[in-house]
């Protein structure tokens, strides 16, 4: 991380924020980089952006099928778009134009959904991100990246700005600590160890990383239990080699995501792992398949488990300890 972000975002900000900062670095040194929003330039941290380069910015308003359509245009025409819009409406009110204007047509735009997952807490149900991950999974030519902390963030946008491919990025709204993790490089489509052990892994992205982190450290402290834990910050294409790895290394594999529980991560882990032989104990935490319970992000992610202790309670049923 260089010395100027390090300074302008400190350690633990909301990942969206960092994308904001960094773009607008970004933005100063090439032109080409122009920011798509949808009446979203305030939830986006943007309205920064829009007043340094009121020249590389445009508003489309709530109208988020026009908001890819306009992206994939001047992504044609060799501009460095970045479409920026809340996760829930980005990939489902304009999935046809993902589809067909961005991926088809393989037209490199920066697909930016921001309040994803749970992020909007009490305003519930049609404004949670629970289907992303699944639905442009199903479609061919899109990188689907989901960072956990303002390091995998500073890194995702930088290099999404040398990507000539459509990609998906996905940001949260919570504050995020760094992992301080041995492994410092980033890739996309290359997961990060946070944390290494043999007992079990655990892999985990986007905002699920830090309270996976925070099980390992209270396994290893209560249980002696050492776990290695994994940030599959890339979703599509899966790191399989490492996921392989994990399968050889570990006695079971618990993935966590801030997502439904089919269709996301752990569905992709499952079925990589399955078809390749894999018969250890695997479990996979997420969202069950009901409308969510009203709260808080955190209210919500506690509700299911998605905590320090829901995910060390989920590690001793998964290793039948009691």
């Amino acid at each position: 991380m260089s010395a100027i972000i390090e300074t302008e975002i400190g350690t633990a900000r909301a990942n969206q924020d960092v994308f904001s900062d960094i773009l607008q670095v970004m933005a100063a040194g090439d032109r080409q980089i122009v920011a798509v929003t949808s009446d979203s330039r305030g939830s986006g941290k943007l309205v920064a952006f829009g007043q340094k380069f009121p020249e590389q910015i445009i508003e489309i308003g709530i109208a988020e099928q026009n908001l890819v359509g306009v992206a994939a245009g001047l992504a044609s025409a060799g501009k460095k778009a970045y479409a920026v819009s809340p996760a829930c409406f980005l990939t489902a009110r304009a999935l046809e134009q993902i589809k067909n204007d961005v991926a088809y047509s393989d037209n490199p735009v920066r697909l930016v959904g921001i309040s994803a997952g749970v992020s909007y807490g009490a305003l519930g149900t049609t404004h949670h991100s629970l289907h992303d991950f699944a639905t442009l999974r199903a479609i061919n030519n899109m990188v689907i990246v989901a960072p956990a902390d303002n390091f995998e963030t500073e890194l995702a946008v930088r290099l999404s700005a040398q990507y000539d491919k459509p990609i998906y990025l996905r940001f949260g709204k919570k504050p995020m600590p760094l992992l301080n993790a041995d492994e410092t490089t980033f890739e996309f489509g290359k997961g990060r160890v946070i944390k290494k052990g043999g007992a079990l892994a655990i892999i985990a992205n986007c905002e699920t990383v830090y309270p996976a982190l925070q099980a390992a450290e209270k396994l290893q402290l209560e249980h002696n239990i050492h776990a290695t834990v994994v940030s599959m910050h890339t979703i599509k294409p899966l790191d399989t080699a490492l996921l392989a790895e994990l399968a050889n290394e570990t006695q079971a594999i618990l993935t966590i995501e801030e997502h439904s529980i089919y269709g996301g991560l752990g569905e992709a882990c499952a079925s990589y792992l399955l078809q390749n032989g894999y018969h250890k104990p695997f479990k996979i935490m997420g969202i069950p398949d009901e409308y969510t319970v009203t709260g808080s992000q955190v209210e919500i992610l506690n509700h299911y488990g998605i905590s320090a202790q829901g995910i060390a309670d989920a590690v001793l049923q998964l290793l039948s300890i009691s």
